[in-house]
């Protein structure tokens, strides 16, 4: 005789598996803005804010912060994937931002992209959820990263949807 066991398991994501990604994030932003003097305190918390709200609906693709010289990312620059989580997945702790990076002539600067999902919604959709949130965005070409590359170094978890996040590494 012979038996098997199935388990179906339902995760719900709600608004408090969002902050608790986008208090992660802020956290990193706030490492960010010690060792670098940007982004303020006011804009971190506009930060958090959409991206808490973007990961609530299911509508965020990529978001990346950091400084821009002459177009291009330079270290310290950290970019967040959201995805589904596949298996136990990790919830590692904020940080490790590098210290000491020259960001001389660069300024502080963020990117968002949105999902397929996004890509789903019509314009009045898309207009409706935009102006829901705290940071008003307009259109640009993503930077390019200038003498370096990004690599993954954390993930950040919660209610079965991760972060990934990689860093600007200088060549």
């Amino acid at each position: 005789m012979s038996y098997s066991y199935t388990a179906t398991e339902t995760k719900t994501f709600t608004l408090t598996h969002a902050r608790h990604l986008g208090a992660k994030v802020a956290a990193d932003l706030k490492r960010m803005q010690r060792f670098y003097g940007a982004p303020d305190d006011a804009h971190i918390a506009l930060l958090e804010g959409e991206i808490t709200e973007l990961l609530r609906q299911g509508y965020l693709g990529t978001v990346t912060y950091g400084f821009k010289r002459n177009g291009d990312w330079i270290e310290p620059t950290l970019r967040y994937q959201a995805c589904e989580l596949v298996g136990d997945g990790l919830d590692d702790d904020p940080g490790r931002v590098r210290p000491g990076a020259n960001v001389v002539g660069a300024f502080f600067y963020s990117y968002l992209t949105y999902n397929s999902a996004w890509d789903h919604l019509n314009q009045e959709e898309r207009t409706a959820i935009k102006k829901q949130l705290p940071v008003q965005r307009t259109g640009a070409p993503e930077p390019l990263v200038s003498g370096g590359y990004f690599a993954d170094d954390k993930t950040y978890s919660s209610g079965g949807r991760a972060l990934g996040r990689a860093t600007v590494r200088s060549y």
